[in-house]
């Protein structure tokens, strides 16, 4: 199937029937239509911000509280196809992503703000592609007016009307949508409260830092000899990838682009007392996060920040196409392992990392009373 035949199989087919009662903007009640009509706001006044992503686990500087009144916040995200190499036994794929890295940047604003968004796509790549914001309203997310050619560029703006964090992705239409994302084109976009997180009885939250996992899970094909087969471009392996994709057993789950990508000299780190927000995403499959060695203080599991977080989570549960986020104070040094508590793919497909935490240990936590030694 060619591209353009996939495209054929549009989102909007797909979801038609939802569809036609709300094109417009109007809601039909006892047969009239009324449609909403909010007062315009002049963007002219509003102050405009630019903001330079950074790559993830890393996020870009921002505050925790809304400095003043809503403003334009500006992104630019850069579409790259480039090949990525998955583990080191000889896994690659033709990724697309954002900005280059897999997942693409966490964009950070404050409910109210306006996001505006330059989506650019080089000559240099092949295919075409958009963007589907979960945190918008309308238009598919936006899907149906970020069609870029390469060669092109689009700007979109949209209202953050909700907190929390929420899956941007790729969505081109058909089965396109699906390949888009499991070659590593996704996202996260986090929406805070204009006076920042609260606990469930209105008090003040505060993180030290904040950390981005994208979870990924990738279909790379094998040969008949059981290697994995590497293609030439992203095309050359839509066909045999996406027979692959339907059986839904992922060759890879991966945080952050590939095996190993924050393990080993690539561990998160942290000191005992730092209080660390963790998002994380997953565009297409439903994951279960564990910090073993620590608990969810506070979780979001659903990512919205209006309601109440969970207290003293082991593990938590983020659905296909969600983002949820917890809050950790790390209390004893040492490494913990930050994984999909769903083991097998944790240890044998991938999605796991290492936190390695400085500082000075409490007997009264933890303490091994006797060594191992004979039986006595």
């Amino acid at each position: 199937m060619s591209e353009q035949e996939g495209l054929a199989l549009t989102r909007r087919g797909i979801l038609a029937g939802g569809l036609l009662l709300g094109v417009g903007g109007s809601v039909f009640v006892g047969g009239q239509a009324h449609a909403a009509q909010p007062a315009p706001v002049d963007m002219a006044r509003l102050e405009r911000v630019k903001v330079e992503l950074v790559a993830p686990p890393q996020v870009h500087a921002h505050s925790q509280r809304a400095p003043g009144g809503p403003r334009i916040v500006e992104f630019r995200l850069v579409i790259e196809e480039k090949e990525l190499a998955v583990d080191t036994a000889g896994a690659y794929i033709h990724a697309m992503t954002f900005n280059g890295s897999v997942p693409g940047p966490l964009m950070v604003v404050h409910e109210g703000d306006y996001v505006e968004l330059t989506l650019v796509n080089p000559p240099s790549n092949s295919m075409m592609h958009n963007i589907d914001f979960h945190a918008s309203t309308g238009a598919l997310g936006g899907g149906e007016l970020t069609h870029v050619q390469p060669g092109q560029q689009v700007q979109l703006r949209f209202k953050a009307d909700r907190a929390g964090v929420f899956v941007y992705h790729c969505a081109p239409g058909g089965a396109m949508i699906p390949w888009h994302v499991v070659c590593g084109m996704n996202g996260a976009i986090m929406v805070l409260p204009r006076d920042g997180l609260k606990d469930g009885e209105g008090h003040a939250l505060h993180y030290d830092k904040v950390w981005y996992i994208g979870e990924q899970d990738y279909y790379i094909p094998r040969d008949q000899d059981g290697k994995f087969k590497r293609y030439a471009t992203p095309m050359a392996s839509f066909g045999d990838m996406s027979q692959l994709m339907k059986g839904l057993v992922p060759s890879h789950v991966v945080f952050n682009g590939s095996v190993g990508a924050l393990t080993g000299k690539q561990a998160l780190t942290a000191k005992v007392g730092e209080t660390v927000l963790i998002v994380h995403s997953q565009a297409n499959r439903d994951t279960r996060p564990h910090l073993i060695g620590g608990h969810g203080d506070y979780v979001w599991a659903s990512g919205k920040f209006a309601n109440p977080p969970q207290r003293n989570l082991e593990t938590w549960f983020i659905p296909g196409g969600a983002a949820g986020a917890a809050l950790y104070t790390f209390r004893q040094p040492g490494l913990y392992t930050y994984l999909n508590h769903n083991l097998i793919e944790a240890v044998m497909l991938g999605a796991a990392a290492h936190v390695q935490v400085e500082g000075q240990w409490n007997d009264d936590l933890m303490k091994q009373v006797q060594a191992p030694g004979p039986i006595s």
